[in-house]
Order: C-alpha cells, then structure tokens, then sequence
C-alpha cells in the first residue's frame, strides 16, 4: 500500500476557497484507491490535533495568528511551514511516506524538506500562479517573493500537477519546464455535495419576482474574477429587457470597489452583494437562478461553471483559460470575448430570451459533468504516486 504525506494549508472545517474542498475530495478519493493518507494542515484550539476523517488521518498544527496586512503574509506563512515541518518530522518517525504531495505555494517549504528527510518523491498541484493572478506584474514584494518560490517549487518536484491543459501549458511557459513534467488532472465535482436548503421558493423571492430574470455571479471578489466587466454589462442588459435582477456572492479585496461601480452604473435597486455565504446557500443559489455568468480574466479551471451546470443553471463564461476547457462547446455553455463587456451582455441577452436554448443547455450539461469524476481523478493521481515510487526503487 502506498503511503502518501498530502501538504495543504487548509482543509475543512477551515474552508477559505477551492482548494479546501479540492483536497478533502481527493483525500478521500485515494483512500478508496487503496492508499494510506495523511494530511497535514492547519488549525486552531477548537480542532483535534490528529483525527480520521472519512479514512483519511488529519494531522494539525496550531496556526499563527493571522496577520491582516498583506506585507506580513509572506513572514505568516514561513511561520506555518515551520510549524508544519516540525510536525512532519514527528509524522515520519511514526510513518514510512512513500510520497508528499503539496498543494501550491503556501507549503512549498515544508514539503521541500520533508522529502528530502524521508527521501521520496515530492509531487506540486499547482491550483494558480501569482504571475497569472496579477498578470504578469510580479517585479514587487510579496507578488515577487511569491513568484520565486513558485518558480522553484515547480523545478524542485519530480512531478507538477495542473488542473487543465491551459494551466500546463501557463505553468512550462513562466516557470521554463518540461511540458513532460507536468500532468494534468482537472479538479472534480461530485453533483450530491451540491445540495440546497430546503425552501428554494422563498429563497427565490427574497432576490427576484417571478416575472423577473436572475443573474448570478460567484466567487472571490478579486480584479482576476472579472466581475468589473459582468458589471459594466448589466445597465444595457436591464435596459434592453427590462426586469433583470443580479446577485454576487463572494467577498475579496475588490469587494468595496465592485460596490462603488455597481452605485455609480446605477444598478443598486436592481441587486444585492451577498458578501461571503456557506456552501448551502450557494448551493441553492445556482437552483433559483436563470443565468450564472463567470466573466474571468485569469482563471486555471472554472469550478464555479461546473458547480452551476451540475445544479442545472445555464452558464456563460470568458472565452480563456481553462473555461475553455470546462466549457468546450455550445452544447453545454457559451463563451464571451475575454474582458468585452458587449460581448457578454449579448451572450446574457441570448441565453435569458431563449427558452429552448436554455434548457438544451441545462440538458446537455448534466451529462457533461459527469467526466469531472472524482473517482478517476483519484485514480490518476494514485497512478502518479505508483510511477514515481518504482521509479525511485
């Protein structure tokens, strides 16, 4: 049986986006693939030290407290992989890793070190780079100091691990590595996890009248999101016809000033800013809503249109990244010209007058995300850990 030492710097219950849920799934997966699994991540006072979850064994250590200015990131997280490192040390003394597998920057470090001492393969998913995500302006502290140690964790790893084919193609090009290195694994979605609250239609009035059309827009409030542009396309939208009603769920560092252009594009009796929701909310709100629109500048896979086409809203996303490969055809979603507000609106217009276009999309979408299947996903990154340990042999 393979052993492996996964490296996250969050796993539920601590939940700050994506990468939570996309390990705890795949933590999972592999125990069903035959594999002894060890997390290490973080936690507080509240949280058990060590304990199984769903087969999986969940190692913690007490996290720092976190700073709130960005400039201090860099040193909180050097403070969490010592903090982790020196846990990991303990780990092996107990336990024979045949691999570590770390999941993006923030663990780089300890997982760095911890292979060498158990003197196996280290395995990077690389989620997003900050060259990607500001980009390409990494010249300046923390975006640069983040960037080089991006750029050496990927060289480091005897495997990296993208989440699409664009990701991969992003990852050789900015970091100089072999297309040969790097795998790609796309991220999953498991439709009964998807599950709402219980009044759906009470739900769907607080936010729009039946004779109205509503729009949603999910995810970190952050430039790279591209919700600025779904923004500037909804008062021609609403103009042209007539009751439209939007909503954006999510909070980020662009919160205030999506705020401040939603005011000055007059569109504040016609939406609301959710600000951060839990999972069951969001959940239901992709079943009230007529559109989800995912209007991303810079975006590796598109989690947001695979949630919403598992929960039968139709989606439109930006024609980049690895949308393209989440929504690959007309067929299951349509695609907008990247950072073109009139193209989007267009695409909004022809999916909220289309019946019929709207429910073949809903149709052929709930086939579609059945190739997003956690089971294979665990099975191919199994695969990985098995090449790399007899190639260590």
């Amino acid at each position: 049986m393979t052993r492996c030492l996964i490296l996250s710097w969050e796993y539920p219950p601590i939940v700050e986006g994506g990468l939570s849920r996309h390990v705890r799934k795949l933590s999972e997966g592999l125990v069903l693939q035959d594999v002894d699994v060890h997390v290490l991540t973080r936690g507080d006072e509240r949280m058990p030290a060590e304990e199984e979850r769903e087969g999986v064994i969940v190692h913690r250590v007490r996290e720092p407290r976190r700073p709130r200015d960005l400039g201090e990131f860099v040193t909180w997280v050097e403070h969490m992989n010592a903090d982790m490192l020196a846990a990991g040390v303990e780990l092996g003394d107990r336990f024979a890793f045949d691999v570590v597998h770390g999941h993006d920057w923030l663990v780089a470090v300890a997982g760095d070190h911890l292979a060498n001492r158990f003197r196996c393969p280290l395995v990077t998913t690389i989620h997003a780079t900050e060259y990607g995500r500001h980009q390409g302006w990494v010249e300046t502290h923390p975006q640069s100091y983040i960037h080089g140690v991006e750029r050496w964790m990927a060289n480091r790893a005897e495997r990296v691990i993208t989440c699409s084919h664009y990701m991969r193609a992003h990852v050789s090009d900015i970091y100089d590595l072999e297309e040969s290195r790097i795998s790609v694994i796309p991220n999953g979605i498991d439709p009964l996890d998807l599950q709402p609250v219980d009044d759906l239609a009470a739900l769907r009035r607080r936010f729009a009248a039946p004779d109205q059309r509503l729009v949603l827009l999910v995810g970190r409030l952050v430039y790279e999101k591209g919700f600025q542009l779904a923004l500037e396309a909804l008062p021609g939208v609403i103009e042209r016809l007539g009751d439209v009603r939007y909503l954006v769920a999510g909070s980020g560092t662009h919160e205030a000033e999506l705020r401040g252009q939603a005011d000055e594009l007059g569109l504040h009796e016609h939406g609301t800013f959710l600000g951060w929701i839990g999972d069951d909310v969001l959940h239901s709100l992709y079943r009230i809503a007529d559109l989800c629109v995912v209007p991303s500048i810079y975006e590796p896979f598109g989690l947001v249109a695979l949630e919403a086409m598992a929960s039968g809203c139709p989606c439109i996303v930006a024609d980049t990244g690895g949308l393209r490969e989440v929504v690959p055809n007309e067929d299951v979603g349509l695609r907008f010209r990247s950072r073109d507000p009139d193209s989007l609106a267009q695409m909004v217009e022809r999916v909220l007058t289309d019946d019929g276009l709207r429910n073949r999309l809903v149709a052929e979408a709930s086939e579609h995300v059945l190739r997003f299947d956690w089971t294979e996903i665990a099975e191919r990154t199994a695969a990985i850990y098995s090449r790399l340990g007899r190639a260590a042999v």
